[in-house]
């Protein structure tokens, strides 16, 4: 079959075409689907540059996850079906393929009406955002969220969402992207890269600040979003790592931002708290099944330029959700 195959830990650049990779057979648990779109995410980025933990070593076939036909069941799976269209995610790689083993219980139905491709993102930008603003973040109607790198796959699912719940939403990214924001229904819309957005973050909630910040990026806006959240009971979820590593030390915490500060790394919320994981995967579905979230369909690349699509979205050159097809 074809196939992505990542050669070394040196970035998308060493992503190759190959077209002899062997087509995989679903182990115990898990089912085998023929892929009809791939979701390109900013952890496969990190996988390239052998940054991303636990991750597989070059060479490996790469992408994460991916939305398709069952085509094969492994033994002990029960409710999944051949024929059935499924969007799922797998640690172990071999998304950007013609075929991928994948998890069963990391697999959920592609919801009536959407397409396959439609689909990526509702098991990993999605509950993200999701629990981001819901269960960790504590988000109540009439708070002011600031989202960073808002016109990405996770941050405008964040926006829609924080919207339909009631907040004032202040969404942040590069210029370019401003439009788009605005046609998404953010509040306010402010230059990512400017020289003081927590100061403009504080004019705009009468100083002060928001109530509830999603961190995306890291590096130099980690210290942005910290400034820009509410005393004491601001939240700052960080879920993201595109800008680079960032430091805060305990002393910041005590005297300079005295915020509430949550990690979320969505795999190891289905692994550590798989209660909370379905309760957010319940309430998705119950919104897709209201029409209040509706199917959007994401940038497609072919199979073949997987490496330009890892590499704008690593220069922050795309917008929203982007996708591979096989």
């Amino acid at each position: 079959m074809r196939a992505l195959q990542q050669t070394s830990s040196n970035g998308p650049q060493d992503l190759r075409l190959i077209t002899d990779a062997p087509v995989p057979s679903p182990g115990a648990g898990e089912i085998l689907i023929r892929v009809t779109a791939a979701g390109v995410n900013f952890g496969d980025v990190l996988q390239s540059r052998g940054e991303f933990p636990g991750g597989p070593q070059p060479p490996y076939l790469a992408g994460f996850e991916a939305a398709g036909e069952i085509t094969a069941v492994g033994d002990d799976v029960t409710g999944l079906r051949p024929g059935a269209h499924v969007i799922g995610a797998g640690i172990g790689g071999g998304a950007f393929a013609e075929y991928m083993a994948l998890p069963a219980v990391a697999a959920v139905p592609v919801p009536a009406g959407w397409s396959d491709e439609q689909a990526l993102g509702l098991v990993v930008s999605w509950p993200t955002a999701l629990a981001a603003l819901r269960p960790l973040g504590r988000l109540a109607a009439g708070e002011t969220v600031l989202i960073d790198a808002a016109a990405g796959g996770t941050g405008q699912a964040a926006l829609k969402l924080a919207k339909h719940y009631g907040a004032t939403v202040i969404a942040a990214a590069s210029p370019g992207k401003h439009e788009t924001l605005r046609a998404l229904g953010a509040d306010h819309v402010l230059d990512s890269r400017g020289p003081d957005l927590a100061a403009e973050v504080l004019g705009l909630t009468g100083g002060a600040g928001a109530d509830l910040v999603l961190q995306s990026a890291g590096g130099a806006t980690f210290g942005a979003s910290l400034a820009a959240a509410k005393r004491v009971t601001g939240r700052v979820v960080v879920y993201g790592t595109a800008g680079g590593e960032a430091a805060i030390t305990n002393w910041e915490l005590v005297y300079r931002h005295q915020i509430q500060l949550i990690g979320l790394n969505i795999g190891m919320l289905i692994q550590a708290a798989p209660q909370i994981f379905g309760a957010v995967m319940g309430e998705l579905f119950a919104l897709i099944g209201a029409g209040v979230l509706t199917p959007t369909r994401p940038t497609a690349y072919d199979l073949a330029d997987g490496p330009k699509a890892l590499t704008e979205l690593e220069s922050r050159a795309t917008v929203g959700k982007l996708a591979l097809v096989p």
